[in-house]
């Protein structure tokens, strides 16, 4: 990662911050975008502090023009065109059933996962494709892989970014340009409160699990820092429009190729018998 340019959407806290220390400490220069700005200068504080480097840029990523500018800006503080970009940035919306949800707040939740996930792409993409080379790397959540009762603003996101980024891949595999997503797995942020707060609006299994999360504080840190590592490297130069989770066995996947389907968006299948599964 040294000397590499990297935009972290979300970098303020969470597991955004998170990768944003991880990347900063392997010698990434690191724009961080997030919107408060309190955060991001505490995020700053500590990699400067540290000895890495790193630019703030505070802002709402559902704004296209800001992601716009900040790509540019972060281009010439570094002298390179943004070569990975991580959105992290997300919100969780409304718990509770759907019929009873705000419309707005759960708008609010497709805007600025899906939307600013898209809006970031957009921003990076240019230069990405200019110099034949970049890294998108987008974090999914619960809700991809199946469906998840009272978060369907969260889930719907979600899912709709894995799927963005699979055709996102195709069309920019010309390029050199690599999209994929990863699933980070539990991990304790401030999301984990939320749904301790929500109680039987979130229901039952979800909040165990949110209890489990707080106790253990969720997947292993290393497991996510790696995994995100391989995504931003060139070992994963033959990887895209793949969704790993934290836990799959994603270590081998640098020394093989894999199947056309294999860790993509889940595909509904239905039996037919004379012609086997499809």
């Amino acid at each position: 990662m040294a000397g590499k340019v990297v935009l972290i959407t979300g970098a303020g806290r969470g597991i955004g911050k998170r990768l944003a220390l991880e990347f900063a400490a392997r010698g990434a220069n690191v724009a961080l975008v997030a919107r408060s700005r309190a955060e991001l200068d505490l995020t700053n504080l500590e990699i400067q502090h540290s000895g890495g480097s790193s630019a703030r840029f505070a802002g709402d990523v559902r704004d296209r023009e800001f992601l716009a500018v900040t790509a540019n800006s972060a281009a010439v503080k570094f002298g390179h065109a943004v070569e990975i970009l991580i959105c992290a940035a997300g919100i969780q919306g409304p718990i509770g059933p759907t019929v009873e949800a705000d419309a707005k707040a759960w708008w609010d939740v497709i805007e600025t996962n899906l939307g600013g996930t898209v809006n970031a792409c957009r921003a990076v993409l240019p230069g990405m494709i200019g110099n034949r080379s970049g890294k998108l790397i987008a974090l999914t959540g619960g809700g991809v892989a199946s469906a998840r009762p009272n978060f369907s603003a969260y889930a719907a996101s979600k899912t709709a970014i894995a799927r963005f980024m699979e055709t996102l891949a195709a069309e920019v595999a010309e390029h050199n340009v690599q999209a994929n997503c990863m699933s980070p797995g539990g991990a304790y942020t401030a999301m984990t409160d939320e749904i301790l707060r929500a109680g039987d609006r979130a229901g039952e299994a979800e909040v165990q699990r949110a209890e489990q999360v707080r106790l253990t504080g969720g997947a292993a840190t290393d497991r996510q820092l790696n995994l995100a590592l391989l995504l931003a490297s060139p070992k994963s130069n033959h990887i895209t429009g793949r969704l790993f989770h934290v836990n799959d066995d994603w270590e081998r996947m640098a020394h093989m190729t894999l199947d056309t389907d294999a860790y993509t968006l889940r595909r509904l299948q239905r039996d037919q018998p004379e012609r086997g599964r499809t």
